[in-house]
């Protein structure tokens, strides 16, 4: 098959959308981690005994332990959602083959 000089590999692949979302969410999940972190260490600190870090809104030691659970449950998503971030941002942009033409490995 003879090639013209009018032929261009990137019109072969696919459209990508845009980046912007992927990074974007990256921040948002950064925030969240942040946030948990912030969270957990305050309901810590009323456990060990330290005065409230947020004033009556964890006074009891109940109140402390739901701070810290809610902290470290932010804290496992905002890390969790970085990280699909991350990857899908780090993902080549090759040509797309069919999984059945790949290459069996084993």
């Amino acid at each position: 098959m003879k090639l013209s000089d009018s032929y261009d590999a990137r019109h072969v692949r696919p459209r990508r959308p845009g980046r912007w979302r992927w990074r974007f969410g990256a921040a948002v999940a950064a925030l969240l981690a942040t946030f948990g972190i912030l969270l957990a260490m305050a309901g810590a600190a009323t456990l060990l005994g330290r005065p409230p870090a947020l004033g009556g809104l964890n006074d009891t030691p109940t109140d402390a332990s739901i701070l810290l659970a809610l902290g470290l449950f932010l804290l496992w998503f905002g890390i969790l959602a970085w990280r699909i971030c991350r990857r899908r941002l780090r993902r080549p942009s090759d040509l797309t083959l069919a999984p059945h033409l790949l290459k069996k490995r084993g």
